[in-house]
């Protein structure tokens, strides 16, 4: 399972929106190459097409494919542009990162238990007749998640995987001394210093 998690970090409203932008452009690819993508999960703003984080899963025949574009997208990235919320604002540089995780889905099963349930649509009516919800807890934290917005079990199965491995990444992050956030937000600005892609204006056109 390929997954890319894209994020704004701390950065103003002018970052998410960069991070919008770049799963528009996400899409895209995926389109033009025969990838399925699904959002896992999205932290949107109430501007529009402003995301503070999205949690991304790629699926394709051809594995490689998918990994190879995940991979493109992985390091602190730059958006060069005006910013539309704030004109006379001087700053022009907006970051925002991408992080690639490639799980061994059988290797993760070994410390999950699977839960199905029927799904509940609104009103309290069942959007189908079948146990296609699913439930998965990670047994040595207890932490759950419950996903019932595909239609089939398996595709809610391979969500909650991707849902359940992106809490208990959080929750490492969390768990971090002040000496390892430290270390890693050192690691951030270097990594700003040479971002792997730059995109300019409100085209989001790529230059590098």
């Amino acid at each position: 399972m390929i997954l890319l998690q894209l994020s704004a970090g701390q950065g103003p409203v002018e970052c998410s929106k960069a991070v919008g932008l770049a799963l528009k452009t996400i899409e895209k690819q995926c389109r033009e190459k025969g990838i399925k993508l699904d959002i896992v999960e999205a932290i949107e703003l109430k501007e529009r097409g402003c995301f503070k984080s999205a949690l991304l899963q790629f699926d394709s025949p051809k594995s490689d494919l998918a990994k190879q574009l995940a991979q493109s997208w992985q390091g602190a990235m730059l958006w060069v542009c005006q910013s539309q919320y704030r004109p006379k604002h001087k700053r022009k540089n907006w970051f925002f990162s991408g992080q690639m995780y490639e799980i061994n889905e059988t290797q993760l099963d070994k410390g999950v238990t699977f839960q199905t349930c029927r799904a509940s649509g609104a009103g309290g009516q069942h959007v189908n007749t079948t146990d296609s919800a699913v439930r998965a807890t990670h047994t040595e934290t207890g932490i759950s998640v419950r996903v019932e917005s595909e239609r089939s079990q398996h595709a809610n199965k391979r969500l909650a995987r991707a849902l359940l491995f992106q809490k208990l990444e959080a929750t490492k992050l969390e768990q971090m001394t002040q000496q390892e956030k430290a270390r890693w937000q050192q690691h951030w600005e270097v990594e700003r210093g040479n971002p792997v892609k730059t995109f300019k204006g409100e085209r989001f056109a790529l230059v590098n």
